[in-house]
């Protein structure tokens, strides 16, 4: 229900008095400084956090990996908690920019996945948590799209043209040229990352954009027809629009795990943990991925999430799809390399 403007001022303005005047409504909370992605936690946990602790959340997000760490690395401080993929962890773990954690504080870690601790980066979790997993995959509509196969060559189709996007994310974007030529997502060799260029550059001739955010909307909308995009995001969208598909390409795809790290420029170290280990717990965990359509690699809390979810081929994914996909991982001094081939699809014409 909408508010009179002048009501809302005048209320704004008595509680803006009150808490000049007032000592029990000028008491400072603690508060958490959150750098994340869009739409990543449950608001009810996070004000749930805030009155438990007694203290105040606020959330800053960013679009890509390579924003947040570009955004840091130029001197932005004061965040408490970030969310990057686990690649970028290892580059800013690396480069001495995160804080170890104190597993004392955190009794929740013993309910994280072993199976995919097996293939984490940080297996023993001593400077980053597991959050959440993500398959990339195609959103499309069923009723518009015909003759849809599950393939990363349907960004070949011409037909699309000006009603397709893919992310704005280069590890994502040539993440899904390797896949669909058969080579690594972790490649190095220049061959086959200039051949994904070429890709690139082929498919860039059918997108509206490449994007990050407004894609999932413009896809329950139908202002797109087909998209590259996040599991969880396609996810929300189809609660939107029923006639939303989504399928992950035969060829395979990416496989990104964002991790909960604290850096070391933060100030509420304690809040930080106490997040982290909330986060963890299982009911949080499991209306946590109910409600973003991610999958976090809590073993307690797959039993309690939803059976649409438990079920779905796109989420866990079958044993020979699963075999063609791959983490995103830390690439070296290739990322120049990478940085300077994608700078080329964003000039092609």
């Amino acid at each position: 229900m909408k508010h009179s403007p002048v009501r809302t001022l005048v209320a704004g303005l008595i509680v803006g008095l009150l808490t000049v005047l007032s000592p029990a409504f000028a008491k400072d909370k603690p508060t958490l400084h959150i750098f994340t992605w869009a739409d990543y936690v449950k608001p009810e946990l996070v004000a749930a956090f805030e009155k438990a602790h007694d203290c105040t959340v606020v959330i800053d997000t960013y679009d890509s990996n390579e924003a947040m760490y570009a955004k840091l690395k130029a001197g932005a401080t004061g965040y408490d908690l970030l969310f990057p993929s686990s690649y970028m962890v290892k580059v800013m773990y690396d480069q001495g920019m995160l804080q170890e954690l104190d597993h004392a504080k955190l009794p929740n870690l013993v309910h994280v996945d072993p199976d995919y601790l097996k293939k984490a980066l940080d297996a023993k979790m001593g400077h980053s948590v597991p959050y959440m997993l993500t398959n990339t995959g195609i959103g499309y509509l069923k009723s518009k799209v015909k003759d849809f196969q599950p393939t990363w060559a349907m960004f070949d189709r011409a037909d699309l043209a000006g009603r397709v996007t893919m992310l704005n994310d280069m590890r994502e974007a040539f993440g899904a040229a390797l896949k669909s030529l058969g080579y690594s997502i972790n490649t190095t060799d220049p061959k086959q990352l200039e051949a994904a260029r070429d890709v690139l550059i082929r498919w860039k001739k059918n997108l509206a954009k490449f994007e990050n955010e407004q894609y999932k909307t413009g896809l329950a909308s139908g202002e797109f027809l087909m998209v590259q995009g996040y599991s969880g995001d396609i996810q929300q969208a189809m609660e939107d629009n029923k006639d939303i598909g989504f399928v992950v390409p035969k060829e395979g795809t990416s496989i990104s795990c964002d991790d909960m790290v604290i850096p070391k420029t933060a100030t509420n170290v304690d809040l930080a943990t106490a997040f982290i280990n909330d986060m963890l717990d299982p009911k949080v965990s499991a209306e946590n991925i109910d409600f973003i359509g991610y999958i976090a690699p809590n073993k307690d809390a797959y039993p309690l999430i939803s059976e649409d979810l438990r079920n779905d081929p796109n989420i866990f994914l079958p044993p020979a799809l699963s075999a063609k996909c791959e983490i995103i991982g830390d690439i070296g001094e290739s990322l120049k390399l990478y940085t300077k081939l994608w700078d080329e699809v964003k000039a092609a014409k």
